[in-house]
């Protein structure tokens, strides 16, 4: 519904009073920074990236092998880009969600799902070995269907993916918003954490255990010879036998895998606590996850002190393929997402926010990592998560890992990890055809999912893009 020019001032008033920074890293027990890399080293296995994905390379490298030494070198602070902006959606889920999985990867999407449950069984394992306060509670998630036409698509997805269905009395039950329709229930499939405090955890974890972290060292360069890799940084150069890439939506240090990436911007929102009064109003006793079924979906959940994290929906590209910080906030976005969560939880009207932020999300044409190596099997790398990555990034790690042995491995040999995506074309064609997508898929919601020529075609070439 349009919004009047009061409404709008009102709720861009609400949004600017919030502090313009991930909520997540804005804690009072954020660790101490590390001291850069000066001069050169030498070890064993060089990690670039200080991510969920290059901490788990790190630790579970050091694990398997002690005696193994192990550097970790980040651009900027632990955990301080995606790692630390995400939702806190710690998702069973390789393949970012079972219909992309099924379609992608058929032959192996049993396998995959398997390995997935597996995989958030270690990260839940590791999280109580380690001791790492992240607020870990496994409390599922729920699909909700806000209209009519996207409950059949739910109806659907419960005998195929083993997830209960709500009606709209029993989805209102659990959590009660007006606008629900029906909703599936995947009781054990995720967890939501407080991801800064994973990251920092497990950065603690591998300093415990011998791996040595240096912050404020960008990569700049990579090269390798017969005796290893060498990983150029700006005060100093790190020399080792192998090396595994954890950059994320940065440009990569190998040139032939940036048309593979861009950097899609995500946005959230977190409202100041709810009060007994404003939580019992809406219930939401069992604390799932939550994202509705719209190309345009927004993605939300409880803070361990019952704030309401509100993300998603647009999901902005800037001609490119830039990363910089002032694309982490967007005014006219934050409004936008406070309009959307008020028409959802009307009983919440004119509750305040905390805190605005945006971030930078590793997008790929296929919706989920991709993996390989470079420098005659010296360098491996994971990247493409495209928007959850929290849980399947230690697999990724994993797979680094086990390519980097040379060896075929059980999950070397898996289509999702021999496969690569489609790349997107240079600029000023990727511009054009990610902004002629998002307005098709506005235009696909509004037309109860009827998907237009463009979106048809990209569809038949393999090509995604989603908010």
């Amino acid at each position: 519904m349009p919004q009047t020019s009061a409404r709008l001032a009102e709720l861009t008033r609400l949004v600017m009073a919030a502090k313009p920074a991930p909520f997540w890293l804005d804690q009072p027990r954020a660790p101490a920074a590390r001291p850069p890399l000066h001069g050169d080293l030498a070890c064993d296995l060089a990690v670039i990236g200080g991510g969920f994905t290059g901490l788990w390379a790190a630790l579970l490298a050091k694990e398997a092998n002690p005696g193994r030494s192990v550097v970790l070198i980040e651009g900027s602070r632990i955990g301080w880009a995606a790692s630390g902006r995400n939702g806190g959606f710690c998702d069973a889920s390789l393949t970012h969600g079972a219909a992309n999985g099924r379609e992608r990867f058929p032959a192996e999407f049993g396998t995959l799902q398997r390995l997935g449950a597996e995989n958030l069984d270690a990260i839940e394992a590791a999280v109580g070995r380690y001791g790492i306060d992240c607020e870990f509670e496994r409390t599922g998630s729920i699909s909700v269907a806000t209209e009519e036409y996207q409950v059949a698509g739910l109806r659907e997805s419960v005998a195929a993916d083993g997830v209960t269905f709500l009606d709209a009395e029993a989805v209102r039950a659990e959590v009660n918003s007006p606008g629900y329709l029906a909703g599936t229930w995947d009781k054990g499939g995720a967890a939501m954490i407080q991801p800064a405090r994973l990251a920092w955890g497990l950065a603690g974890a591998c300093e415990r255990i011998g791996v040595r972290i240096a912050e404020r060292t960008p990569a700049t360069g990579l090269a390798s010879d017969a005796d290893g890799v060498t990983v150029r940084t700006r005060h100093g150069v790190l020399r080792a036998r192998r090396a595994a890439l954890a950059t994320s939506a940065f440009p990569s240090l190998v040139r032939r895998l940036r048309p593979y990436i861009v950097p899609v911007y995500d946005y959230v929102l977190m409202t100041e606590p709810l009060s007994p009064a404003q939580l019992g109003s809406i219930g939401w006793r069992n604390r799932q996850g939550i994202a509705d079924s719209g190309n345009q979906f927004h993605y939300y959940r409880l803070t361990a002190d019952n704030r309401i994290l509100w993300g998603g929906y647009d999901a902005i590209y800037h001609f490119g393929r830039e990363v910089r910080r002032d694309y982490d906030q967007r005014p006219a976005t934050f409004t936008r997402l406070a309009g959307h969560l008020y028409a959802t939880f009307p009983q919440l009207d004119g509750i305040g926010f905390s805190h605005r932020w945006g971030g930078a999300i590793d997008t790929c044409s296929r919706f989920c990592a991709f993996f390989g190596t470079a420098h005659r099997g010296r360098v491996a790398y994971a990247l493409g998560y495209t928007g959850l990555g929290v849980g399947a990034s230690r697999f990724g790690a994993r797979v680094m890992l086990d390519l980097l042995t040379g060896a075929p491995t059980d999950l070397t040999q898996l289509q999702m990890v021999r496969s690569r995506p489609v790349p997107f074309p240079p600029e000023p064609l990727v511009y054009l055809g990610v902004q002629a997508t998002r307005w098709s898929l506005a235009q696909a919601d509004r037309r109860a999912g009827r998907r237009n020529l463009w979106l048809r075609a990209l569809d038949a070439a393999g090509l995604g893009f989603d908010s």
